[in-house]
């Protein structure tokens, strides 16, 4: 055995290693678990005690010239993580970049809104996505018969339980939390039976907002949604508002903004008016105060509603709404500087 130390001792002054193949070919013939060494170990567990001593210092001293020649190639002949040779890289060369992804325009949009309102005095609110009847109609007003409590607009899941159809929910449920001053918006996912379109989903976004204190006014909503606008859209939008009706507030109208896709022209999204919808609003009915524990003889408010998709349609010039839902990578790559 001191024979075959010996040998091997002198053999490493002889090895050459040129290449990232010579050093694996060392490391298989010397440091591997069927190597030499590994061999050379197995066989000095049957040395008689009086001579292990003396070969183990010889063993040590092998072992150390065979790993110190492996370590000194290795740092030679280094190579990247994917097996390349640094020696053969010309640091030259522009840098192998790797693709960055971007947010969604929805949440971008979305971000937007909430941070107007947020320097309008507006905090955030949310809430469950499966809303019970109470919180979904009653309380805001629906009677019995009305027809969003039909099969037609609302996913059912039994008598009681629904996917929430608007995030008005979310008001209901503050303004039973916590007493007047109130001002918040409530951004979500909403859902509706309704069939898909260039216009229209089965589920979209929702953002909406009220504010209830002493003496709020139609004036005060007006001007709380001038704000908005010209802030998203830029100063040259132009505005209108026309009577509408909702079950949960009186007065109530809907909010139109001069089409941003075709100025005005006409086109798809607009029906050729040159003008598009983009919220409901109104005073809050003083029923839904009651019903939610709010002395509607002290206390006004006024609430509104919009859906993102719409608002970054016009935003950004997409003139399909099922574009956001198709996880095309060139459309969303469009958004990565935003």
């Amino acid at each position: 055995m001191k024979q075959k130390l010996e040998d091997i001792q002198q053999k490493l002054h002889e090895y050459k290693i040129n290449s990232s193949e010579d050093l694996e070919n060392f490391r298989l013939k010397y440091l591997s678990r069927k190597g030499l060494m590994n061999d050379l170990f197995e066989e000095f567990k049957q040395v008689p005690n009086e001579m292990k001593r003396d070969l183990g210092k010889l063993m040590n001293v092998v072992k150390t010239s065979v790993q110190a020649k492996f370590d000194e190639a290795a740092e030679k002949f280094k190579t990247d993580k994917r097996g390349n040779n640094n020696q053969n890289i010309d640091y030259t060369l522009p840098a192998d970049l790797t693709e960055l992804g971007s947010r969604h325009p929805l949440n971008i949009t979305e971000n937007q809104i909430v941070a107007i309102f947020n320097k309008l005095g507006f905090t955030m609110a949310e809430g469950p996505e499966i809303e019970n009847d109470w919180h979904n109609f009653s309380a805001l007003n629906f009677p019995p018969n009305h027809p969003a409590r039909d099969m037609q607009d609302t996913f059912f899941i039994d008598e009681e339980i629904a996917l929430r159809t608007h995030t008005s929910s979310v008001q209901v449920r503050l303004m039973q939390q916590k007493n007047p001053p109130l001002r918040a918006i409530m951004p979500g996912r909403v859902y509706r039976n309704e069939a898909i379109s260039a216009r229209a989903n089965c589920f979209f976004h929702q953002i909406e907002g009220i504010y209830i204190d002493e003496k709020v006014s139609f004036a005060d909503l007006k001007q709380t949604l001038y704000a908005f606008v010209k802030d998203m859209f830029g100063d040259d939008v132009e505005v209108r508002f026309r009577p509408s009706y909702f079950p949960f507030t009186e007065p109530s109208a809907e909010m139109d903004i001069s089409c941003q896709i075709c100025k005005g022209k006409g086109c798809n999204i607009c029906k050729h008016s040159g003008w598009v919808e983009i919220l409901g609003c109104g005073m809050i009915d003083p029923n839904v105060l009651e019903n939610c524990g709010i002395d509607s003889e002290k206390y006004t408010g006024f609430a509104f509603g919009m859906g993102i998709e719409r608002i970054t349609m016009l935003k950004y010039d997409v003139k399909d709404l099922r574009t956001f839902f198709i996880n095309d990578t060139r459309f969303l790559k469009q958004f990565s500087n935003v």
